[in-house]
């Protein structure tokens, strides 16, 4: 690095942890919390759920020019988009679900062809024509189509947009036969569609006020299990490998009823080599790391955290590696302080990489929206092996409300490992309020996790 090492330290230490948001003291320890039952659970994504329906969605069509929004899918075969318009009792489509966005230009309504009114908030759509199959029997094939072909006919829309696109899979969730089968419907209507990846991308993006308080709850258990994993409750030097490590997490995760959306990840670095696949037995004097992530609520979680094993005789983390650690909540800084709305995630990247150059951090920036999934919709910031810039998806706009996991690593040579570089890599959510300003949702790791 060419600047001096203790000097950068020192002003990452004196660095106001409230500029970027944080709210939590560093020292107070991160617990768990106890959630609630799944009835209490469903209602409150339920609440959840017609938020984003009545404000988000209506905003969203307007902002883009959308009259008419058509997610068609059958079970098992659903769009991406499909289990964010719907209930949280909801677990697949049925035999074909076909819920139509419309704006009246008053309000937007929201209908439901052969799928259910979700809680109250689709109107069921029927034809005045009686159905051959009679009102009881479930719409479907032909029948099903006659009466979307009405639908349209009688809102008669200037555009009907389609989940249609090459790049953005968030925005491709039209299957191939179920497009040929709808457009075949449409009729003449068919010159009507549009594509407007936007919609879909930003209505999975845009995160309602209401979500936060359980994400953060969310967000601290993750650390709380993160500080208990690497500990000597569950790891012992010398004989605890990895691997158990990453099957504590598994069994540690669904006892608290949630699930993951990734299998963890446990690695070691230390002195003189680098874990490079496969269970390896936890060592005293090795730099440990954890990549895991919560699936809980219709939310995902994604963290990266690291640890320290301390020597026989040794108290504290070596410099080296304390240093490498402030690097990496450095550009953590910079990251955010270039996380504009309005910019794309291209631009924030190559700002953030500038930055980091004229200060002499060496590193890597992959940073990607979270949510509903978690590689999320919306843009991303950087891929581990584009650090160049990613086409398509790194042109998307940073919006508001939004969340994202900040990831990233800083690459440090450490005096006390013979000059070894080493990678600190972290992973914490943050936040865009209404307004674009930045926090983090729970806080990040300044420390290191201590094994003694």
């Amino acid at each position: 690095m060419s600047k001096t090492p203790l000097l950068l330290l020192l002003v990452l230490t004196l660095l106001p942890a409230a500029a970027l948001g944080q709210s939590i003291p560093p020292e107070a320890p991160a617990r768990y919390h106890t959630f609630p039952d799944l009835r209490a659970q469903a209602a409150e994504q339920q609440g959840w759920l017609e938020a984003r329906l009545t404000r988000v969605l209506p905003e969203l069509m307007r902002e883009y020019g959308v009259e008419m929004w058509v997610i068609s899918q059958r079970e098992y075969a659903e769009d991406p988009v499909f289990f964010s318009i719907t209930s949280p009792t909801t677990f697949a489509a049925r035999r074909r679900s076909i819920y139509v966005f419309h704006d009246r230009g008053d309000e937007v309504e929201r209908l439901a062809l052969g799928g259910t009114s979700q809680g109250g908030l689709y109107t069921i759509w029927r034809s005045e024509r009686p159905a051959p199959t009679g009102d009881a029997a479930e719409l479907w094939g032909d029948e099903q189509w006659r009466l979307f072909r009405e639908l349209v006919e009688e809102r008669d829309p200037t555009n009907i947009v389609l989940n249609i696109h090459e790049e953005h899979a968030f925005a491709d969730g039209l299957h191939a036969g179920e497009r040929e089968a709808l457009e075949r419907a449409l009729g003449p209507y068919v010159d009507r569609v549009e594509r407007e990846p936007r919609l879909a991308i930003d209505y999975l993006a845009v995160r309602v006020p209401e979500m936060m308080p359980r994400y953060r709850q969310m967000m601290e258990t993750v650390h709380a299990m993160i500080s208990e994993a690497f500990s000597n409750a569950v790891i012992e030097p010398g004989t605890t490998t990895t691997d158990d490590v990453v099957w504590w997490f598994r069994e540690k995760i669904r006892s608290m009823g949630m699930d993951t959306w990734f299998q963890p990840s446990v690695s070691v670095q230390r002195r003189g080599g680098v874990d490079t696949g496969g269970p390896v037995v936890i060592e005293r004097g090795d730099l440990i790391w954890t990549d895991v992530g919560l699936d809980f609520m219709g939310l995902t979680t994604d963290t990266q955290h690291n640890g320290y094993v301390l020597r026989e005789g040794e108290a504290e983390v070596p410099e080296g590696l304390r240093l490498c650690l402030a690097t990496s909540n450095r550009m953590q800084d910079l990251l955010l302080e270039e996380m504009e709305p309005g910019r794309t995630g291209n631009e924030i990247l190559a700002a953030t990489l500038a930055r980091m150059e004229e200060e002499g951090i060496r590193g890597t920036v992959y940073t990607h929206p979270i949510g509903d999934h978690g590689h999320g919709a919306g843009p991303l910031i950087g891929r581990w092996d584009a650090q160049e810039g990613v086409p398509v998806r790194g042109d998307v706009v940073l919006r508001p409300s939004t969340w994202h996991s900040i990831e990233l690593q800083a690459t440090v040579r450490v005096s006390e490992w013979d000059d070894q570089e080493v990678s600190c890599r972290q992973e914490e959510e943050a936040w865009l309020d209404e307004e674009g300003a930045r926090h983090w949702v729970f806080r990040r790791q300044e420390d290191f996790h201590l094994i003694w």
